[in-house]
C-alpha cells in the first residue's frame, strides 16, 4: 500500500507534517518503537510508530531520524498523547532528510494504524500471488498480434500499478503503456540505458536498478527469444543490440513470483524484436544487393534497377526515386576475436532513426548490410532541403551520434569502440561507388580520433585531416613526440603554457595582435613566448612549412 492511502484513511487519524511529495512510497510493514537505535528490528519499508520517549532533548531527534533513513524506512508517525505537539526538532529533521511525518491524534492507539497497515498489506500480497498464473495468461493471449509490446505494458499498469518502458540500447523510446502517463524525457532515457550498459559489460545479474532524483528504475534485459544470458560466448555480441524494459519500482525486494512474472514479461516482448528483425530481412537482402553490385563493378543500369526496386520497399507510396546517402560503421573490440560486422548492423539500424521517433518501426526505411567487421547502410532521402549556401542537407555525421554518445560509451567500456563515416547524398546510381569510397574513407578519419565514439562526414575529406588516418601510428607518434615534447617538458617545468600559446598563434593565422588579445597578454609576452617555442624546437614560426608541421603535430597529438 502507499502511504497517500493511510492519509485518506479518516479512522487513522493521521495529519501530515511534512513530505507531501513522497506520498506515492510503498509501505511493506509498520513497527512500533521508542528505542534511539531500532535499526537492528528494521528491514526497509516500515511505517514507524514512535512515543518519542527516546526524546530527551532537540539535539535527538536528527540522530534518529538519520538512523531511520539509513535503514529505508517508508515514513514516521509520531503520537501526540506524550508531548502534545509533534516537536518542530523532528519536523526540521524529517524535512532536511526527505522522510515524511506524521502526527497521530491522542485518541487514536497505535494498535489500530498497525493492524489497518497488516490487514492491508498482507490482502495485497496474497491478492498478488493469486494473480500471477491468470497475469501470465492474460499476457501471453496478448503478445505482438495483440498489439505488441505496448499492450502487455498496459497490464502491468492496470494490473500491478508499475509504470513501464521498453527503450533500446541507445536510449530511444520503443514502447510505454497509455496509462504511464508522459513520455520518459529523453536524458532520462539515455541515462538508464547507459546503467543497463554498463551492468551488462560487468556481468551483474538483472533486474539492474538506478536512482534518478527520487525516482528508483528497476531495469530488466530483453533477450532475444529462446537465447537464455548463457547462450551467447561472449556479452560484447549481443550488448548493442538488445532492448532493456524499465520500470519505475525497486525489483529489490520484490518476491520470487513477482519477478518471474517480469521475467515474463521481458520474453512476451523479445517475440516483437524478433519479429521486428524478421521483418527487416527483405530490407537487408535489398542492401546486400545493391552492395555488392557497387563493389563488383556491375553496369550503372544495373544497379539502378535494383534501386527502384529497393525504393517502394523503404518507402511505400514514393513516386520518384530518392536521393540516397551511404554510413559506414565499424565496432571493434580489443583483441579483434568478435567479429563486429553484425553487431555494427544493428546498431546502424538503430542509430539511424530519429531519437525522438517512438515504436518499432521507423528503421524500416534504412536498409544495411555487414561484410566482416563492417556494416553499410543505404539510407533513402525522400526530399532533399537546401541550406543558404546552396549545400544539400541530410543525415549529418556531427549530429548523427550527439544523443546517443553516453549509453553507446558505457557499453563500449574500456575495450570497444565505434567509428561511423557519412557520404554525401547522391542523386543516381552512377554516384553509389563513389558515395561508399567517401563513407569509408571517413570513417577512417572518425577512426584516427580519439574517444570511444566517433563520427566523420563527407565535408571534412576536403581538408586536411583526410591525409592524417593513413599516417601509420608509429611515424605519427615520431613526428609529434619530436615536435610537441620539448615545449611540453618546458611548461611541465616553468608552467609556461607553451603549447596553448602555440595554438592559439596559429589559431590566429599568425597575427600578433589577435593572439595577444584572445590569451590576455601583452605583445612582447607573447613575442618572448614565440621565440622560446622557436629556440626548443628549432622552427620558425614565420615560416609556412614549419607553422603548417605544427599544426598537423598538433591535430594529431
Amino acid at each position: 500500500m502507499r502511504l497517500r492511502a493511510l492519509l485518506d484513511t479518516d479512522a487513522l487519524g493521521l495529519r501530515l507534517l511534512g513530505g507531501e511529495d513522497e506520498l506515492d512510497r510503498t509501505v511493506r510493514g509498520v513497527m512500533t518503537t521508542d528505542l534511539r537505535d531500532p535499526s537492528r528490528y528494521l528491514s526497509g519499508g516500515e511505517l514507524v510508530l514512535t512515543g518519542l520517549a527516546w526524546r530527551r532533548d532537540a539535539a535527538d531527534s536528527d540522530a534518529f531520524v538519520r538512523i531511520l533513513v539509513q535503514a529505508g524506512v517508508a515514513a514516521l508517525a509520531a503520537g501526540e498523547a506524550e508531548l502534545g505537539d509533534v516537536p518542530d526538532d523532528l519536523v526540521q529533521a524529517c524535512t532536511r532528510n526527505r522522510l515524511p511525518l506524521f502526527a497521530v491524534h491522542e485518541s487514536v492507539a497505535f494498535a489500530t494504524i498497525t493492524e489497518h497497515v497488516v490487514r492491508q498489506v498482507s490482502g495485497e500480497r496474497a491478492g498478488d500471488l493469486a494473480a500471477v498464473v491468470d497475469r501470465h495468461r492474460r499476457m501471453m493471449t496478448s503478445g505482438p498480434a495483440g498489439g505488441g509490446p505496448d499492450v502487455v505494458l498496459d497490464l502491468l499498469g492496470s494490473d500491478l500499478d508499475l509504470r513501464a518502458w521498453v527503450l533500446s540500447p541507445t536510449g530511444r523510446l520503443i514502447a510505454g503503456s497509455k496509462t504511464t502517463g508522459p513520455a520518459l524525457p529523453a536524458d532520462i532515457c539515455a541515462k538508464l540505458a547507459a546503467e543497463h550498459l554498463a551492468a551488462a559489460r560487468t556481468g551483474r545479474r538483472g533486474p539492474h536498478r538506478l536512482t534518478l532524483g527520487s525516482t528508483t528504475y528497476s531495469l530488466f534485459p530483453v533477450r532475444s527469444s529462446g537465447r537464455s544470458p548463457q547462450a551467447s560466448r561472449d556479452v560484447r555480441e549481443t550488448v548493442l543490440s538488445d532492448w532493456l524494459l524499465a520500470v519505475e519500482a525497486d525489483a529489490g525486494d520484490w518476491p520470487e513470483e513477482r519477478l518471474d512474472l517480469l521475467q515474463g514479461v521481458t520474453q512476451l516482448i523479445a517475440v516483437e524484436r524478433d519479429r521486428r528483425d524478421a521483418a527487416r530481412t527483405v530490407r537487408r537482402r535489398l542492401a546486400q544487393e545493391i552492395l555488392e553490385l557497387v563493389q563488383t563493378g556491375a553496369a550503372p543500369a544495373e544497379i539502378a534497377a535494383r534501386l527502384r526496386v529497393a525504393a517502394p520497399v523503404l518507402l511505400p507510396g514514393l513516386g520518384a526515386a530518392p536521393h540516397w546517402q551511404v554510413v559506414v560503421a565499424r565496432v571493434e573490440w580489443d583483441g579483434g576475436d568478435i567479429e563486429g560486422g553484425v553487431v555494427a548492423q544493428s546498431l546502424l539500424e538503430e542509430i539511424l532513426v530519429d531519437p525522438l521517433a517512438g515504436g518499432t518501426e521507423p528503421s524500416d526505411r534504412i536498409a544495411v548490410a555487414h561484410t566482416g567487421d563492417e556494416a553499410i547502410a543505404l539510407v533513402p532521402l525522400p526530399a532533399m532541403s537546401t541550406e543558404h549556401d546552396g549545400s544539400e542537407t541530410g543525415i549529418l555525421a556531427d549530429v548523427l551520434l550527439e544523443s546517443v554518445r553516453d549509453p553507446l560509451a558505457a557499453g563500449l567500456d574500456d575495450d570497444g569502440r565505434v567509428t561511423l563515416g557519412v557520404s554525401a547524398a547522391v542523386h543516381s546510381a552512377e554516384g553509389l561507388r563513389g558515395a561508399l569510397e567517401e563513407a569509408r574513407h571517413a570513417r577512417r578519419v572518425a577512426a584516427a580520433r580519439p574517444g570511444r565514439v566517433c563520427a566523420a562526414g563527407h565535408q571534412e575529406l576536403a581538408s586536411h585531416v583526410l591525409l592524417l588516418p593513413f599516417v601509420p601510428d608509429d611515424v605519427r607518434r615520431a613526428f609529434t613526440a619530436r615536435l610537441l615534447d620539448p615545449l611540453r617538458d618546458y611548461d611541465r617545468r616553468h608552467r609556461a603554457e607553451l603549447i596553448p600559446t602555440l595554438e592559439a598563434f596559429l589559431d590566429c593565422d599568425g597575427s600578433w595582435t589577435r593572439c595577444a588579445t584572445r590569451l590576455h597578454l601583452h605583445v612582447n609576452t607573447l613575442r618572448y613566448r614565440v621565440g622560446r617555442i622557436e629556440q626548443l624546437t628549432s622552427r620558425d614560426l614565420s615560416r609556412l612549412e614549419d607553422k603548417l608541421d605544427f599544426f598537423l603535430a598538433l591535430r594529431m597529438s
